[in-house]
């Protein structure tokens, strides 16, 4: 198995998609009700986007899932 040796930024924007992602399955794993959407908390997004940022990678999303990939290979796997 290929490993990839992270930045500091880049483990962080890693991470914080992860938790991200953790977020939105979370709000639609939820109790469905027919009058309000799931709901992902703004802060959430702002997070993954700053670390994005920081780690030079907003705009590049190809390179971003590359880089997801090395580190993690496995469908599912877990980071946090």
């Amino acid at each position: 198995m290929q490993t990839a040796v992270l930045t500091d930024h880049e483990r962080a924007a890693v991470q914080a998609y992860l938790r991200l992602l953790q977020t939105v399955r979370a709000a639609f794993d939820g109790t469905p009700e027919a009058h309000r959407p799931p709901v992902v908390a703004p802060s959430a997004l702002a997070e993954a986007e700053r670390a994005l940022a920081a780690a030079g990678l907003a705009g590049n999303e190809e390179e971003f899932f590359r880089l997801l990939h090395r580190w993690c290979p496995e469908p599912g796997g877990r980071l946090l």
